[in-house]
């Protein structure tokens, strides 16, 4: 009894802080939301001169990180809606709607009357009802200089049968936030963590809610045993039960003064609905301890409902945090969490296949079963990676290491002969290029494809938002296709020290830019192309490596030049040596 006593005034003490925390955020963040409430409403009066809804056919969607992407619960469609794009030194929120069209490959953009505020770092999720919704909760609005922000705490339903906008006014929902995730189960909304930030302070959140979707009413839901620490960013996923998973996220703690210390959440739990199906839903908090090879640590990772009973994790970011600066690696792996088994493995793709290879390997075995000599095959070759050099409009060029994955080592199977046949043959390697390693990427599944658009990635102290679009059949998982390339002439980078000239401009079209600096960016890639003539040529027979080893101090310098002097010695020599290898396959 006294060991729980402690334990229940350790809790309450627990919630007074928080309590507090939360009220001194809310003081502070009060003006600072203030000031962009009419810059918000600004946005909201152009929103309303549209009074009819129209579709129209457009090229994708302009590169952007932190919108929702979400599958049409009865048309192969994918919903895009909001997101953010920064520059440099300005910062671009959206409240556009976009619709893929899987079948036919292509982009449509729905304009309908009174759209939701521009925001990012929201959450969306669709429910079959009516002929489909999508629902919207929270999120953020930055000022352009991106020092003020203003979280959101309304809730929004996209009517898709009748293309219609409603705004959900209901009591008792959670404060304004963004980091959060929503899910739908059990015609509810579940809605966990997340953040609110001011220019001086923050505050984590760790507690849960839900939005009934008949009676249109929120509670506060207060589960039983000791639960998730405070994050955002985590994994959140419904299982045919009814409960919910928890995986990972990313918190901040402020060790001193203007000094703040990342935390990466590894830990796993499960929130079950002990009375489901009844008026009062009882929820219980327990941990989790999954078997098998689990992701290795990262933040900005996305996640996925997948067939047979799991869930998915794509990509995201380890950040080695030093004193004055933060150098991340990014991935772009998938591992499938295996609900019913607890248990975590990363996916491997199998390869390509076609009726030759079979009939190729059916004559091998007959040969073989005939005594005749068995043929020396080279030995299994890694993954291959493929380096493109791509030349943004502002000059600035990007390495982006793209992979040819080998075929899956399986060890419960015996395949590592028609593994290396396939490569033999080629196997359709120019297609199977998985996506580059990015974090925040917007993911959704439709029919047991996984689409992956977007992201972002760092060169240098340069942030690259991507708008390339990836599908992969997680039935088979055979290969990546591309279904949609990355266009250079959409990349953008201001660095700090130039003229702020962008801040007096009118951002209320978005962040695609002006014809003026289209103009200017031909002649800017036109003068990028003389610099790669002179690039160091390839000498007759020569070898890559000893092309590499011979320019190194070229491709050094020029990876110097375009990191800044900051970026760490390690990482320019790797971006130099690919440079080198790129220009050596594909002189220019």
């Amino acid at each position: 009894m006294g060991k729980k006593g402690k334990r229940d005034k350790k809790g309450k003490g627990a919630e007074k802080t928080l309590a507090k925390m939360e009220k001194k955020v809310s003081r502070r963040a009060k003006k600072e939301e203030e000031d962009l409430e009419a810059l918000i409403a600004e946005f909201q009066s152009l929103d309303a001169k549209k009074t009819q809804v129209i579709e129209s056919s457009c090229p994708p969607p302009s590169p952007r990180l932190n919108c929702s992407l979400c599958a049409h619960p009865e048309r192969d469609e994918l919903i895009l809606f909001g997101g953010e794009y920064f520059n440099g030194q300005k910062t671009y929120l959206y409240n556009d709607l976009y619709i893929y069209h899987i079948r036919k490959n292509s982009w449509a953009k729905l304009d309908v009357p009174n759209p939701p505020p521009r925001r990012c770092a929201h959450q969306a999720a669709v429910v079959p009802t009516a002929g489909g919704q999508l629902w919207i909760f929270g999120g953020e609005f930055a000022s352009p200089n991106g020092e003020q922000f203003y979280h959101y705490k309304d809730l929004w339903v996209l009517h898709l049968a009748t293309k219609t906008w409603e705004q959900i006014k209901a009591p008792g929902g959670p404060s304004g936030r963004s980091g959060h995730r929503m899910v739908a189960c059990k015609r509810q909304l579940i809605i966990f963590g997340g953040f609110h930030e001011s220019a001086r302070d923050f505050i984590y959140y760790n507690d849960v809610y839900a939005f009934n979707l008949d009676s249109f009413t929120w509670s506060k839901l207060a589960p039983a045993g000791m639960g998730p620490a405070p994050r955002s960013g985590c994994q959140m996923t419904p299982t045919p039960e009814g409960n919910i998973i928890i995986y990972g996220g990313y918190s901040k703690q402020r060790i001193k003064k203007d000094v703040d210390k990342g935390t990466l959440h590894m830990d796993m739990f499960l929130l079950k609905a002990e009375g489901a199906g009844k008026e009062e839903d009882r929820w219980s908090w327990s941990r989790l301890s999954p078997s098998g090879v689990k992701p290795s640590p990262r933040s900005g990772f996305s996640v996925a409902a997948a067939p047979n009973n799991r869930c998915l994790l794509f990509g995201g970011v380890h950040d080695e945090e030093e004193e004055e600066s933060i150098e991340g690696d990014f991935f772009n792996d998938i591992y499938f969490y295996d609900i019913a088994k607890n248990r975590w493995f990363p996916a491997q793709l199998k390869g390509p296949k076609s009726e030759k290879r079979k009939r190729r390997r059916g004559r091998q075995a007959e040969a073989e079963a005939a005594g005749e000599e068995e043929l020396q095959l080279p030995p299994r070759q890694g993954p291959l990676e493929i380096v493109k050099e791509v030349v943004a409009e502002d000059g600035t060029v990007m390495t982006i290491k793209q992979v040819i994955p080998g075929a899956a080592q399986d060890k419960d199977r015996s395949g590592s002969e028609e593994e290396e046949e396939e490569e033999e043959e080629g196997g359709g390697l120019g297609q199977a290029v998985e996506p580059c390693p990015r974090s925040s990427a917007m993911v959704a599944v439709k029919h047991g494809v996984l689409y992956v658009y977007g992201g972002m990635f760092e060169v240098g102290d340069r942030q690259v938002t991507l708008s390339d679009l990836h599908c992969i059949d997680l039935h088979r998982m055979d290969q990546w296709k591309v279904l949609q390339e990355m266009d250079p002439k959409t990349q953008e980078w201001l660095e700090e020290s130039e003229s702020d000239e962008e801040e007096d401009d009118d951002d209320v079209e978005g962040a695609e830019g002006g014809e003026e600096e289209e103009e200017s960016s031909e002649e800017e890639s036109e003068d990028e192309e003389g610099e790669q003539r002179q690039h160091p040529a390839v000498q007759p027979g020569e070898a890559q490596a000893q092309y590499v080893a011979r320019t190194e101090q070229h491709w050094l310098g020029l990876a110097r030049s375009h990191m800044g002097p900051e970026a760490k010695d390690k990482k320019v020599l790797k971006v130099a040596h690919a440079m080198a290898k790129t220009f050596y396959e594909d002189p220019i």
